[in-house]
Formats: structure tokens, C-alpha cells, sequence
């Protein structure tokens, strides 16, 4: 591990970056330019005194699962990213799509939709990146272990998740979800990670094995989903997919319509924010 390269890399990568760049505040002037420390903390998921000492060439070495979030924090292109993890005396991941590096270009318009919920998954649910009103809707999925992150598997093995959703909704969701699970499993045989989900799904859920067995197929496309929130009640969103140019990863928007009760609510989310979420079944 090269701890003064890699701190240089850090320092210079933040300072190129504006709070706009990222989605954040602009706030009070600032004497340096770039993000601050403790905002790509923020980004990143990690503690303030934790990135500080990375900085400072004095942290320990980061753990691959770090150095992924440190890039997305830092929206880092590809070969930034792996250049981050030979500083850090890792071999980068050679399986790009396995590695979960969201696509500057999604990164880019995520940081740009501050008054809508809006989030990056891959094709088979993982949650990539989710701003701020994303998580006041679904739960901040980075505050919990990275397995809780795939939207499937939490549908099909954690009942307070499905709380989110009206109970009349949660079949209809349950069966498009393994049918979009099938296809890419068809469409891309030879990656492991649906492959181990569906295996994983089918031991440990009955409804999940029998929906399989259904042999359904449906690639997740733009509809409207219903949301019960805990606070703000219902809302009936508009859900738009935007897919980036391999098809892997899902820009996810949800909008409601002007004029409409979910329109209301929606803003009333927006003011709420993170502070009334409740800490079962969402995070």
C-alpha cells in the first residue's frame, strides 16, 4: 500500500469536485476549493476521522468494499478506479459489471434530481447509489449490510420491507420481480451474481421457488408503483427507467403527477427528509 500516493490521490480527486458535482448544498462560502472531508465521508459512507487519516497518509488499509465506496463518493471513471486500488495494494476488480462502480454518466444525472426520488440499480436489484429523497421514500440502504442493498432479496426474505408497499400491490411486485430476475439470469448465464441470488432465493423462500417455477419472463420497465409511507401516507409515483448503455445498471426516477394528492405528499417527503424514518423494515 502506497499511503502517501494514495492520500495525494484522495486530496486531488476531492478538491476537483463541487458540492453541485454531487448533489449537495453549495452552503456557506468556502475557503478551498472542492468538497470538503467530511463530505465525502458523507458520500462514501464512512466516518469523518477514518477518511481524515487516509488523507494524511496515516489511515490502515482499506478494505475493497471502502475503496468501492470511496470511488463512487468521488466518482471516479473506471481506470480511476482501479488506479485507486493498486495505491491501495489491491487488485482491482477484473470483472467490471461485478464490481458495482456506478457509471459516472448515471452518477451525473442522479446528482442533478434533488426534488425527485431517484437511484442506480443494477438489472437483478442491487441498490448502486440512491440521493437523498430516494432514501426518505425506500430507507438509506448504505446505513445496513451490503446484502440488505438488493431489492429482491429483501422482498422475498424480510417482511417489514414489503410494509413499503400497499398489501394489495405486494403479489403483482413480488411476481415481476423474479420474472425480471429470469431474464437476465438467460441473458447473461455466465455472471455469478444473479445466478447466486436465485439459488440462494429458492432454498430459503417457497413463494420465490414457486414463482420460479412459474418460468414467468418480464424485463422491468417504466409503470407506476404505489408507496406507504410511514409518514406521508400514500403515493402513487410514475417509475421511470433509464438504462445505461450495457443495459446493466437502471437509473430509477419516480415522479408524481402536478396537481396530485402524491404530488403533495411527495413535497411534503422532500421537507421531511431523512429525520421521521422509522428504523424497521426501511434502512
Amino acid at each position: 500500500m502506497d499511503r502517501t500516493e494514495l492520500a495525494d490521490f484522495l486530496r486531488r480527486g476531492r478538491e476537483r469536485l463541487s458540492p453541485a458535482d454531487v448533489g449537495l448544498a453549495e452552503g456557506a462560502r468556502r475557503r478551498t476549493p472542492g468538497l470538503r472531508r467530511e463530505e465525502v465521508a458523507q458520500l462514501a459512507g464512512m466516518s469523518v476521522d477514518y477518511y481524515a487519516r487516509l488523507e494524511q497518509a496515516r489511515g490502515p488499509r482499506p478494505s475493497r468494499q471502502m475503496l468501492a465506496a470511496l470511488a463512487r463518493a468521488l466518482r471516479l471513471t473506471d481506470d480511476e478506479r482501479d488506479h485507486l486500488f493498486h495505491l491501495a495494494g489491491e487488485e482491482p476488480p477484473r470483472d467490471h459489471a461485478a464490481s458495482g462502480h456506478v457509471r459516472p454518466a448515471l452518477l451525473l444525472v442522479l446528482d442533478r434530481l434533488h426534488d425527485t426520488p431517484a437511484q442506480v440499480m443494477s438489472d437483478f436489484g442491487d441498490v448502486l447509489a440512491q440521493n437523498t429523497m430516494a432514501a426518505a421514500l425506500v430507507g438509506d440502504v448504505f446505513s445496513g449490510p451490503p446484502e440488505q442493498r438488493n431489492i429482491v432479496r429483501r422482498m422475498f426474505t424480510d417482511p417489514a420491507a414489503r410494509e413499503l408497499f400497499p398489501a394489495e400491490d405486494r403479489a403483482g411486485l413480488a411476481r415481476s420481480q423474479v420474472a425480471n430476475l429470469r431474464a437476465v439470469l438467460a441473458a447473461r448465464p455466465a455472471d455469478p451474481r444473479p445466478a447466486a441470488l436465485v439459488a440462494e432465493l429458492r432454498a430459503s423462500s417457497e413463494e420465490f421457488a414457486r414463482l420460479w417455477d412459474a418460468h414467468e419472463v418480464a424485463v422491468r420497465r417504466s409503470a407506476v408503483k404505489r408507496f406507504q409511507h410511514p409518514v406521508v401516507g400514500l403515493l402513487e409515483l410514475d417509475c421511470e427507467v433509464l438504462l445505461s448503455a450495457e443495459h446493466d445498471q437502471r437509473l430509477i426516477v419516480y415522479s408524481a403527477r402536478p396537481g396530485s394528492d402524491s404530488y403533495e405528499r411527495l413535497r411534503l417527503l422532500r421537507v421531511v427528509g431523512l429525520q421521521d424514518l422509522t428504523p424497521s423494515g426501511r434502512g
